[in-house]
């Protein structure tokens, strides 16, 4: 053996021959129970990040069920990532001095699918260097034919069932981006920011956003505010800085008396609150701030100008007529910003699909109550469960070119609405126009993804479905527990009347070493292959599950990164001083007290392992294999055991070939080499029992 352990000669020379023997297919444990993990679809617009490589969670979970028996499927994927992939793209292009508006809607999907197709193998490669053992025969793309048209036909059922309905409601716009988002998309920043006092006639109120007052269609009051009594149900004469008008005084118990004075403003189309007040009151909804972010003819003067153009030139001819009382200005307020480009989100309105989500809600609700499903760690139930109860109805419209575009068309006659699944309807069927309008968005990728456990499994071998759905395991990270797994459970339930998994395990977030999150942005993160290529796959592996309780945040260190390479170097050289050692005479082992206690702490590993794996507990079990293999086996058991050298050979070997095989889920590359070196039965550890 060589000196020293060297990956580069190892890694991918066990990877390609387990994947060309088909070690990865469930098929090599035909009569085995079924155990079932789908691969969350990594993005297909670009190569992995670190948090990808806590994918390693899931590798250990399908190799410890495969030496348990089991026939084990780990159905990898990729995602279309619509938003996200098209924000990528467009920075291609502006790289390029061109933009989105510079191509046709054809031209601009090829050219985004022919950058994803480019980008997507080198996404899977790296999957391979990290030794992920997925079955790649079953690979599935977000945007297959086969998996668009369940989608299709999900929405086609759901829209049938009435509960998915089109309306024009007040939705989370970037003006830059061009497009929608659900209310989980939208990221909220502190801010202090100016408070106008303004003066409506008779009444004060308080807003931060002057810019929509040419929108308001009423003022309200709390029903209960005794100091506003006189003025419900009346129009008051105001003065604006476009002239003198007349606004009505509501009652609304959605208003908040300890807010300013007690009075607000309200604008139906420029805030979901409003709105709501106005469809109760029978407000007009006058829209003043156009989708390019900018104030329209409704604003006379101050039209054209940008939101915050606006509000300071307004703020200004305000004060000089003497219609600002005081202002605020350290007011501080929550603003919903776009989360890739960190511009302020516009409440507007748009007519779009929503989906009714309370009743499917109190489903998904129900299966996590009685244990049909079951949340790990069980702290993030209480926050699944709050989540739930207060959710609101889901925007699926996306206005962008990229995914799956929604199949809905309007008669240009009669209005009325055509859904298919999929094919292009060439009548309208209740009034026999032919000119019919297909809707240009398309589907939040969220709504896909959320049919992923389905959608794949019905579209990959034949009898998968059968017999892997449900399946066994979702583990990803935590902060998508809302935006992903709780909509995989209300569209699992709806489309198949059962659960999508049986267990949600949740991983926390790899972050810098000075605890904060990885961003482009902030230029802080860290190519996982670079860290591979430096201290080896297997001490990547190791160092993501060692040292920190599983589901909380840790830090991406050196020190445990390079503590999990010096451990690759010990089993090595444990590998050494045990395979290189060839007696002439083999004496058998005496059973001595020596040996009798390293087995039995080796029976207790075992057994510790074995269980902290069922309950994914990964840190207890990468600490349990860590202190054994080099504090018991090696700087106790080993130094002894030179004294007896042949004596002792076949429980050296016994025990590290047994180690090699417990440590196999962690560390898959160097326990095969060391594997293959030791006397074994069998082609290749992962073909190994699980030791008992």
């Amino acid at each position: 053996m060589d000196k020293i352990y060297n990956q580069t000669k190892v890694e991918e020379k066990w990877y390609k021959f387990w994947e060309q023997e088909g070690f990865f297919a469930p098929e090599i444990n035909p009569d085995g129970k079924p155990y079932t993990i789908i691969l969350p679809p990594p993005n297909a617009n670009a190569p992995l990040h670190f948090g990808h490589a806590m994918y390693v969670v899931e590798d250990i979970l399908i190799r410890f069920h495969r030496m348990l028996g089991d026939s084990a499927l780990w159905l990898p994927g990729a995602d279309h990532a619509g938003f996200e992939t098209q924000v990528v793209f467009e920075k291609e292009l502006e790289r390029k001095g061109e933009s989105r508006f510079d191509f046709d809607r054809e031209t601009l999907y090829k050219m985004i699918w022919d950058f994803v197709q480019s980008n997507k193998g080198v996404m899977e490669d790296q999957i391979r260097c990290l030794g992920f053992s997925l079955d790649w025969s079953r690979y599935k793309f977000t945007l297959d034919p086969d998996i668009t048209k369940i989608v299709y036909k999900t929405f086609k059922k759901m829209y049938a069932d009435n509960l998915i309905y089109r309306a024009k409601r007040i939705v989370n716009y970037c003006t830059r981006h061009g497009t929608s988002f659900s209310d989980l998309e939208v990221v909220y920043e502190d801010r202090n920011s100016p408070l106008y006092y303004i003066k409506y006639g008779p009444l004060t109120l308080a807003t931060v956003r002057l810019e929509t007052k040419f929108g308001d269609t009423a003022v309200a009051v709390h029903p209960d505010d005794k100091r506003y009594l006189e003025y419900i149900g009346k129009e008051i004469d105001i003065e604006t800085v476009l002239g003198p008008t007349k606004i009505k005084v509501v009652a609304d118990a959605a208003v908040d008396p300890e807010f300013g004075t007690g009075v607000v403003k309200v604008t139906p189309a420029h805030s979901s609150i409003d709105f709501e007040i106005g469809q109760r009151h029978n407000l007009e909804v006058r829209q003043v701030i156009g989708f390019n972010g900018r104030l329209n003819e409704k604003a006379g003067k101050f039209a054209g100008m940008q939101v915050k153009e606006a509000r300071a030139a307004i703020a200004e001819e305000m004060k000089q007529k003497g219609l600002i009382e005081k202002v605020d200005e350290n007011y501080k307020n929550r603003v919903g910003v776009c989360y890739k480009c960190g511009k302020e989100i516009e409440p507007l309105p748009l007519e779009q699909w929503f989906i009714k989500i309370e009743g499917l809600a109190v489903k998904a609700i129900e299966v996590v109550k009685k244990g049909n499903i079951k949340i790990f760690p069980s702290m993030y139930a209480k926050t699944y469960f709050n989540w739930m109860k207060n959710i609101r109805d889901w925007n699926i419209s996306r206005q962008i070119v990229w995914g799956m575009q929604i199949p809905a068309w309007r008669c240009t006659e009669c209005n009325r609405w055509i859904i298919t699944e999929g094919e292009t309807p060439t009548v309208c069927d209740k009034c026999g126009n032919t000119s019919l309008e297909r809707d240009s968005d398309v589907f939040d990728t969220w709504f896909s993804s959320g049919q992923w456990p389905f959608a794949t499994l019905q579209t990959t071998k034949k009898g998968d479905f059968e017999k892997f759905y449900p399946t066994s395991v979702m583990e990803t990270g935590r902060e998508i527990l809302f935006f992903w797994v709780a909509r995989m459970i209300m569209l699992g339930i709806y489309s198949t009347n059962t659960i999508p998994f049986k267990d949600i395990v949740l991983h926390g977030m790899v972050v810098d070493p000075l605890g904060k999150k990885m961003s482009k942005s902030k230029g802080n993160v860290v190519d996982p292959m670079e860290v591979v290529d430096q201290y080896g796959a297997d001490a990547v592996r190791m160092a993501l599950v060692y040292g920190t309780a599983f589901g909380h945040d840790q830090s991406l260190s050196h020190s445990k990164l390079q503590a999990m390479r010096n451990f690759t170097n010990k089993l090595w050289n444990i590998g050494r001083f045990i395979i290189d050692f060839a007696p002439e005479k083999t004496t058998p082992s005496s059973s001595s007290p020596d040996d009798k206690q390293i087995l039995k702490q080796l029976e207790e590993v075992t057994k510790t392992v074995t269980k902290t794996l069922d309950q994914y507990r990964f840190h207890d079990a990468a600490e349990a294999l860590y202190e054994f293999i080099w504090h018991e086996f090696a700087d106790l058991y080993i130094e002894k055991s030179k004294n007896r050298r042949a004596e002792a050979q076949s429980v050296l070997e016994y025990v590290f070939r047994t180690s090699l095989e417990l440590l196999h889920p962690f560390m898959p590359f160097i326990t095969e080499e060391l594997w293959q070196k030791l006397p074994h039965k069998g082609q290749s550890i992962m073909l190994a029992k699980w030791p008992k």
